[in-house]
């Protein structure tokens, strides 16, 4: 069975991360979200994360729980946007180990909107990456920036609010690009069909 690491912390947007850890489950994928402190953090786990809209969610563990090593044993690790949660996670040195490990295997490394400056901190190679245009300029520099809702460079699926209403919409399509990379283009379809999208809608 795949399995995947999903982070979260305060001020993480909740939708980006329960649809993808909802879909991803769907899928048969075993999910694990853990909670990362920020840098300041005396070293105590606060229980649950305060998300942007204040909806409190209950991760399944926290960095100070889950050793590297353990870590190490999943097949994904997804950041979620937010501001507040994707600049806690971007600062984070547990954080920046485990994207480097994990892409440096090949195994997938999923980064939505403002999560993408995971990135550029821990010093991933120059490649094609999107993310919410708030911080496009940071991550120009570094990367062969694209203008599409979900970019997919090797093992590094990115994606952005680019052709939607909102950047929350875009949580599906990069949710399906990580199950069709996890579990095979069949299961994607499996799981998109009992969803039923309305017609027309960009997957």
């Amino acid at each position: 069975m795949p399995s995947a690491l999903i982070l979260i912390a305060d001020g993480t947007e909740e939708m980006e991360f329960t649809i993808v850890y909802d879909t991803l489950v769907r899928a048969g994928v075993k999910c694990t979200s853990v909670l990362i402190n920020p840098a300041n953090n005396s070293g105590e786990d606060q229980g649950t994360a305060q998300c942007s809209r204040g909806i409190q969610i209950v991760p399944d563990t926290s960095q100070s729980q889950l050793s590297l090593s353990s870590a190490a044993e999943y097949d994904a690790i997804i950041i979620p946007g937010g501001a507040k949660g994707a600049e806690t996670m971007s600062q984070s040195l547990y954080v920046q180990f485990l994207v480097r490990d994990f892409y440096q295997k090949k195994k997938h490394v999923g980064m939505i909107c403002a999560g993408s400056l995971v990135a550029q901190t821990s010093q991933l190679p120059h490649q094609p990456l999107t993310s919410h245009p708030s911080v496009k300029e940071q991550l120009d520099k570094d990367f062969d920036y694209r203008e599409d809702s979900v970019v997919v460079s090797g093992n590094l699926i990115t994606r952005s609010k680019l052709n939607f209403p909102t950047s929350l919409g875009t949580a599906f399509p990069f949710a399906f690009a990580l199950v069709e990379g996890l579990c095979g283009a069949q299961k994607r379809s499996e799981i998109v069909t009992p969803m039923v999208f309305p017609s027309g809608t960009p997957l």
